[in-house]
């Protein structure tokens, strides 16, 4: 009976372990997009009309949680939190709540960016978005409530290669919350367990690495299972991925976090975004992923960009403001294996303070779809760049095909690769064009390029076509001068 107990007390420590790092998407979607400063009835839209019928997996959302209002509504005025109330620029709680029912019925899950570090920094006259008011300047926050005796002692991250600073102390002058005590424990997880019971399916962390983990797999531990009732699988934990910035050097690192959750990998944006900017031969990708210093790829929370690298004062990744080079990393990530992928949805920005676009009142104005999927208003919408959401189809029919296959490379910046007998890639970041005959592995006939294309109503391809012989080989074209610099194929893309 004691090996039969110990076995068990193993079993349940090893499912707890790994419990946050199931997405919860439908078995046959793979990948997600954060729609950046969406509206909530816009983003129940969405899932209808457009995530949905295009076979995405989930949302990553805006911040619930009520903010401050600053003067000329700055995008970052959502990561100072005034209250747990969940009222934002977003919508209300009613419109949230009406939003995941909506995107849980069409099988798009929803996933909240939360604050569990800090709240606001330093306001005069501090207001939220919902009318709740706080002296912050007291860390006095009577909507919680909370009181300075909830948060550490004020002081400024100054020196990274202190793991108590980091972690201790204020985060850019956000006032940082002491997660070892119960009380805030018990704040943070009613809040967590409330958007549970609203039908979310995880959460994105925000400033994990600013938290010890011990409070953090406490937290964790006390959250609730996700709702059946909204379609979610059964007995399944909230997936979980944490904001930790971790490039190496500091003292601080990811793998402190990934046991108990999964993590954000910055490395992967930031060396696709080197490669791919002419600064590392493509053809080094050959063994991408945990070679390069990268999570487990289980672990693996892996984007591009984000709302913030977009606004880095350092060496930024692409973005959609280089829009070629970006839908071929962007292709790149989708069609390899490695990673839990997540595709950026912008609006344009020419500062590094521009909010969501707004009326005049501070309003946040819907994006208006155009004739050809994509959008206007000021929003970037990159997931509906026909590039891109080809591909997110693309990896939904080869997730079943765990390695990559038949690698080539010129031995410079052009390369292409299989997964399994279901699809195929190539890309062309070089100076001279691409014209070879290559093993595709897929069976014999003509197939659309969906980069370029896609399968018309007709059957016919709208964009190039690909032949495939008996042998699996295709003679493969990709010019400097195209539009794209990508050509990709796959079974479910077949001309008739």
């Amino acid at each position: 009976m004691r090996v039969i107990a110990l076995v068990l007390a193993i079993a349940i420590g090893v499912l707890e372990a790994d419990g946050h790092k199931v997405t919860n998407y439908r078995e046959d979607r793979t990948t997600m997009v954060h729609l950046f400063e969406w509206k909530w009835n816009d983003i129940a839209k969405e899932c209808e009309d457009f995530l949905a019928p295009r076979g995405y997996a989930g949302v990553q959302v805006s911040p619930i949680q009520e903010n401050v209002v600053i003067g000329k509504r700055p995008w970052y005025e959502r990561y100072q939190p005034i209250s747990y109330e969940w009222t934002t620029r977003s919508g209300t709680e009613k419109e949230f709540r009406s939003m995941v029912k909506r995107c849980n019925k069409v099988g798009v899950r929803i996933y909240v960016d939360i604050l569990l570090n800090h709240m606001s920094g330093n306001h005069e006259n501090a207001k939220g978005t919902g009318g709740s008011k706080a002296n912050t300047f007291k860390l006095h926050y009577p909507a919680v409530p909370y009181n300075q005796t909830n948060f550490h002692k004020i002081c400024g991250i100054n020196n990274y290669q202190d793991a108590n600073n980091v972690r201790n102390c204020e985060l850019v002058g956000l006032h940082d919350l002491d997660q070892s005590q119960e009380y805030v424990r018990e704040m943070i997880v009613t809040m967590m367990n409330k958007a549970v019971d609203a039908g979310v399916a995880g959460f994105r962390v925000d400033a994990a690495k600013h938290m010890w983990p011990k409070d953090l797999k406490n937290i964790y531990s006390r959250v609730k299972n996700v709702s059946v009732e909204q379609g979610l699988p059964n007995n399944s934990r909230p997936f979980i991925f944490q904001e930790v910035i971790d490039y190496g050097g500091e003292a601080i690192s990811k793998y402190e976090y990934n046991e108990f959750a999964a993590v954000t990998e910055f490395k992967y944006g930031s060396e696709l975004s080197n490669a791919f900017l002419g600064r590392n031969q493509l053809k080094w990708l050959a063994n991408w992923g945990e070679a390069w210093g990268l999570l487990p790829r289980s672990d693996a929370l892996v984007f591009i960009d984000n709302h913030d690298t977009q606004r880095s004062n350092g060496d930024t990744p692409i973005t959609y403001k280089n829009s070629k080079l970006y839908k071929m990393a962007v292709a790149f990530m989708l069609a390899h294996p490695y990673g839990i992928p997540r595709v950026m949805s912008s609006f344009d920005f020419s500062d590094f303070e521009k909010g969501p676009p707004a009326d005049s009142k501070g309003n946040i104005i819907s994006p208006k779809i155009n004739e050809d999927n994509t959008c206007g208003n000021g929003w970037i919408c990159e997931h509906r760049w026909r590039q891109i959401y080809n591909m997110v189809s693309f990896r939904n029919y080869v997730r079943d095909e765990p390695k990559v296959s038949f690698w080539w490379d010129n031995g410079n910046y052009q390369i292409s690769f299989c997964r399994g007998k279901k699809g195929f890639i190539a890309i062309n970041a070089d100076k001279v064009d691409l014209k070879q005959k290559l093993t595709v592995c897929l069976p014999a006939g003509v197939y659309c390029d969906i980069i370029s294309g896609e399968v018309g109503k007709d059957g016919k391809c709208t964009g190039k076509s690909v032949i495939v012989d008996r042998k699996g080989q295709a003679d493969v074209v990709i010019g400097v001068g195209e539009e794209d610099g990508v050509l990709a194929i796959y079974g479910g893309a077949k001309a008739s």
